[in-house]
C-alpha cells in the first residue's frame, strides 16, 4: 500500500514536522513519488548516504542532479558539519522539482515532542503541512519521552512525571494547531492502533486528515 495518495501528497513543497519517523516517512514518500523529487531541510536533517546530496548548491547543480537521479538531497553546510537549509528559495526549488519535501523541525530522536516559539520553520510556499507522531512514545513519562516537556505539559495539563496518554498528547497537538494532516507512525500491533484510534479522535474534530500505520511493516490506516 503506498502512503503518498493516502496523505494527499500534491506537487510542490511539502513540510513535514513533528517527532517518530520524519526522516523515514521522507524517504518513503520520495520512493513513492514519480519523476523528480528533492529532499531537503528548513532547519538541520541527517540526510541520507544512500542518495545524491548536492551540498551549497546552485540552481543549475541541481537542475543537472535531477536531470540524472528521481530523486536528489539539497543542503547547505554548517561550520558543526550538520546539513541545514540549503539557501534557495523554496519556490525556486519547486521549479526544478515536481515534489519538495522538507524536514522542518528537529525532535532529538524522541517519538514526541512540543514545538517552541521559532519552530517549526515551515517554508510560506508549503501546500501541505504533515506532523508525525511517534506511538511507541505513549504511556511513557512526559519527561522520558517528550521532547520540550517543560512546553508540552502546560498544553496537555500534566507534569512531567505522568504519562504522555492519548488524550493528553491529542491536547497538545490541537492547542499548538500547526499541521493539517497527521501521521501516528509506529502503530505495530493493535495495541497501538488502538491507541491511534484514541489519539486521532481530536484531531479529526478538528477537521485534520488522520492516517496511522507502521512505516516499518508498509501497513497504513485512513481514520
Amino acid at each position: 500500500m503506498e502512503l503518498a495518495p493516502l496523505l494527499g501528497i500534491q506537487k510542490g513543497v511539502t513540510a513535514i514536522i513533528g517527532s517518530g519517523g520524519k526522516t523515514t516517512l521522507l524517504r518513503t514518500l520520495a520512493d513513492e513519488l514519480p519523476r523528480r523529487v528533492l529532499l531537503c531541510t528548513s532547519t538541520h536533517f541527517q540526510g541520507y548516504a544512500d542518495l545524491p546530496t548536492v551540498l551549497d548548491p546552485t540552481e543549475e547543480a541541481l537542475r543537472e542532479a535531477l536531470a540524472k537521479h528521481p530523486i536528489v538531497c539539497a543542503a547547505g553546510r554548517s561550520p558543526i558539519g550538520k546539513l541545514v537549509d540549503c539557501g534557495i528559495d523554496y519556490e525556486v526549488l519547486a521549479s526544478l522539482a515536481d515534489y519538495v519535501l522538507v524536514e522542518a523541525d528537529g525532535s532529538r530522536q524522541l517519538p514526541l515532542k512540543a514545538h517552541a516559539g521559532h519552530e517549526p520553520v515551515i517554508p510560506a510556499c508549503a501546500r501541505q503541512v504533515i506532523c508525525v507522531v511517534g506511538l511507541s512514545g505513549l504511556h511513557h513519562p512526559v519527561a522520558e519521552t517528550v521532547h520540550r516537556p517543560e512546553l508540552f505539559c502546560p498544553m496537555a495539563g500534566c507534569a512531567p512525571e505522568d504519562e504522555a496518554t492519548p488524550e493528553r498528547v491529542a491536547r497538545a497537538l490541537v492547542r499548538e494547531h500547526l499541521a493539517d494532516t497527521y501521521f501516528l507512525n509506529q502503530a505495530d500491533d493493535a495495541v497501538r492502533l488502538s491507541l491511534a484510534c484514541q489519539l486521532s479522535a481530536p484531531l479529526i474534530a478538528q477537521g485534520n486528515r488522520v492516517i496511522a500505520g507502521s512505516l516499518h511493516a508498509n501497513t497504513y490506516v485512513v481514520f
